[in-house]
């Protein structure tokens, strides 16, 4: 992979990870499920899911948990940070990101947990998707697993 491409796989990756806190943040379920391989496994803490249809219908029981008020949108806010990628192949990667999750009631603790999300990636028909994710969470308590990328 050329250097120039390379980046652009990377920031393509980076994205991915954006858009999921914010389509996750705002219960957009239909395109937050585009994110993933249709054959996807992800941890998130509560439990495995697999394939588009699981993972979306577990982020959203998540989402209705933490929206005490019914506001519909930003029960809490998922801060993506420190973002690592490397490639395993041209068509995969894995990558590493850091996760600051806080919730949005003025009436709860606003910290929900501290992790590090451990991904894989896989080019899908040219587009970069999450085909494998793990919530790896440091704190109030610790769960661990991920490792490394690459």
């Amino acid at each position: 992979m050329e250097r120039l491409e390379r980046l652009l796989a990377i920031e393509e990756i980076r994205n991915l990870r954006i858009k999921y806190a914010h389509l996750l943040d705002t219960n957009s379920a239909g395109p937050l499920g585009e994110l993933f391989t249709a054959d996807a496994i992800c941890d998130a803490g509560r439990g495995q899911w697999e394939g588009r249809e699981a993972i979306v219908a577990g982020l959203s029981a998540a989402f209705v948990e933490y929206d005490r008020g019914a506001t519909g949108s930003y029960p809490f806010h998922h801060v993506i940070t420190n973002h690592w990628v490397e490639f395993t192949s041209p068509d995969a990667a894995e990558g590493r990101a850091y996760l600051v999750d806080l919730q949005t009631d003025p009436d709860q603790d606003r910290w929900i947990l501290l992790g590090t999300y451990a991904d894989e990636y896989r080019r899908d028909d040219g587009v970069w998707r999450i085909s494998r994710t793990r919530l790896d969470i440091t704190w109030p308590e610790r769960s661990l697993g991920g490792g490394l990328p690459g």
